[in-house]
């Protein structure tokens, strides 16, 4: 999830190695109880470029043991930069002073120690692509291609407050040619990153962490003001992450964050990853757009939208099939700003989900709480609009008590498009959704809702606690049987994936889960991705392909990429990469076939 709060400013144990900083920060963080593994990657690239160690960037120790890699570059150390300019040097020392006396880091959910242990803490440096090994298995040749991942690393450790959903976006990018892998591991440079990289320390505040309560959000505000008249940064150019996920339409590659225009990318054919800039469709994007667009298998089409803190609160929009952006939408009849990070299509509709959370002033101005909160007594709905509206006027809602979705699955048209069907996880607890993830149950439920008579029903189709489900791309918007699911133990780590049958649930109430595989002690993965055996050919089973993932074992500090069979009563096995270094846990990813690398 990329931040809400964003839109209101423009959205195998690891190792004993602690992580060391400069005297200047180390007294103020205090982050003790972070600890990262790192171990050096073998490459046999002869372009690897080394980032240049800045003072207050995060230093991590070699490892006190030999190695038998080789270093992944034999080029001089690049010069040091200058120092930072004095008036950087003055506005840390404000940043110092709000991190430390105004608004420290004191709750779990924004606070580093807790929110960068164990594999959520950042790896140190980019990665250029580095040979894999593969341990276990063969890769099928419908892998050839790239499996990217992105999730949030932060470029400098934070001095203050700092939510998971804070981090700068680094994709994570498994290239698969002939049987062979690398990884590589490289930042989304957005404007955001490029300008602190270039100043050497954090500009902007961490939005979704840093605007808890008046006062904080009071001065760092009134910092960010001053930064912006002295010409360090300019908003326009955009404040987002990149972090969230990726999408692939009109023959180009997105990295997402819903805070902030798509930025292209591409992945070179070796392996590397390359941003290509930010991008406005031509000016036709305006501000921001979700991070979870949907693409339509059969005609091209990908469809979004944006929401944000003024009207109308949500706008709604496509592409055609080259890409290019449709005009806007604007639904005023959601009369108040709701936190609408998904929605699904079917062959005729948008579905969108009007939720409990949302802005919360009253407890950002009188209490130390997130502008974004939950909403009690706000009665969820459904919003349903032909996918091809030119205005709002047919848009109906549709009242759904207890029904907070965060991620959808998929939705279709029944009964000659009388009937719409939506699968998505139901947050149970959503009050816990930003302070305690941990606490979150996310129940996997099937809504009907008859557009004749306004009637809706819905019922779980699985009893565990589920989320960052994914479904063969192929059936977006048309029926599906399965529906592959990560598994909350507790949330966010995941330990296993779950493959649903949701068509057992037509008409037999019950747990709807046929096939588990849990990755083992100690060992947690992410979302995991569908890629199908045969995409082409219209005869293949629909769930005929594989599954992908990283995983990470705390036990050992090592992280591999798993392919799992998507069709075996227990998701076996097929093949295990070994990765060079450690991949931390994130948020969402895509796998690009080398057809489609190639249009890039």
């Amino acid at each position: 999830m990329d931040p809400f709060s964003s839109s209101f400013l423009s959205s195998f144990s690891l190792s004993n190695l602690p992580l060391t900083l400069p005297p200047s920060t180390s007294s103020v963080l205090r982050i003790s109880a972070v600890r990262i593994e790192e171990k050096p990657p073998t490459s046999t690239s002869t372009t690897t470029r080394t980032r240049t160690p800045q003072p207050s960037r995060r230093q991590i120790p070699s490892p006190p043991y030999p190695t038998k890699t080789k270093p992944i570059s034999t080029n001089p150390p690049p010069t040091p930069k200058p120092p930072p300019s004095l008036a950087v040097t003055i506005f840390n020392a404000f940043d110092d002073i709000i991190n430390t006396f105004i608004d420290p880091p004191t709750r779990p959910s924004v606070d580093p120690k807790h929110v960068l242990a164990d594999n959520f803490a950042p790896v140190v440096d980019e990665l250029p692509p580095t040979k894999c090994t593969v341990v276990s298995g063969v890769l099928p040749p419908c892998l050839d291609g790239a499996y990217i991942r992105n999730g949030p690393n932060p470029q400098f450790l934070p001095r203050g407050p700092y939510h998971l959903f804070d981090g700068d976006g680094m994709l994570h990018v498994i290239r698969i040619s002939d049987g062979g892998a690398t990884l590589c591991s490289r930042y989304v440079k957005t404007y955001k990153f490029t300008i602190e990289e270039k100043t050497g320390s954090p500009v902007l505040p961490n939005v979704f962490s840093g605007f808890n309560g008046l006062r904080a959000s009071a001065a760092r505000g009134a910092l960010s003001a001053v930064r912006t008249l002295t010409g360090m940064f300019d908003p326009s150019n955009g404040i987002g992450l990149a972090n969230t996920s990726l999408a692939f339409f009109g023959d180009s590659l997105y990295a997402l964050g819903e805070s902030d225009l798509p930025y292209a990318v591409k992945v070179t054919a070796d392996g590397d990853v390359v941003t290509l800039g930010r991008r406005d469709f031509d000016g036709k994007l305006f501000m921001s757009m979700t991070a979870h667009p949907k693409v339509d298998y059969e005609t091209g089409e990908t469809f979004a939208f944006r929401y944000g803190p003024v009207p109308p609160f949500l706008t709604y929009f496509r592409f055609d099939s080259e890409g290019r952006k449709e005009a806007d939408v604007p639904v005023f009849s959601m009369t108040t700003p709701s936190f609408l990070h998904d929605f699904a299509i079917t062959r005729k509709y948008a579905v969108f989900a009007e939720i409990q959370l949302g802005m919360n002033p009253m407890e950002m101005i009188f209490g130390s709480g997130s502008p974004v909160g939950a909403n009690s007594s706000k009665i969820p709905r459904l919003g349903v609009i032909p996918r091809y509206a030119k205005d709002e006027s047919e848009i109906r809602w549709f009242e759904v008590p207890g029904f907070n979705i965060i991620h959808a699955i998929n939705a279709w048209d029944e009964d000659g498009g009388d009937t719409v069907v939506m699968v998505a996880p139901n947050i149970l607890s959503v009050e816990h959704t930003l302070e305690r993830m941990d606490l979150i149950h996310a129940s996997v439920e099937r809504v009907r809702i008859d557009l004749k008579t306004g009637f809706v029903s819905r019922h779980p189709v699985a009893s565990r606690n589920l989320d960052f489900a994914v479904i063969n791309p192929k059936y977006a918007g048309r029926k599906n049987r399965y529906v592959y699911a990560a598994i909350g133990d507790p949330m966010p780590k995941i330990s296993g994936v779950v493959k649903l049958d949701v068509s057992m649930s037509e008409n037999d109430r019950c747990d709807c889960t046929v096939a588990t595989r849990i990755f083992g002690p100690g060992c947690y993965g992410g979302e995991p991705c569908f890629v199908a055996k045969e995409p082409n050919n219209p005869e293949a089973e629909e769930d005929d392909g594989y599954l992908v993932t990283y995983v990470h074992n705390e036990n050992t500090g090592e992280s591999s990429f798993l392919v799992m069979d998507a069709k075996s009563p227990n998701l076996e096995t097929v093949a295990v990469v070994k990765l060079p270094r450690r991949v931390p846990y994130g948020f969402h990813g895509l796998f690009v076939t080398e057809t489609n690398l190639k249009k890039l």
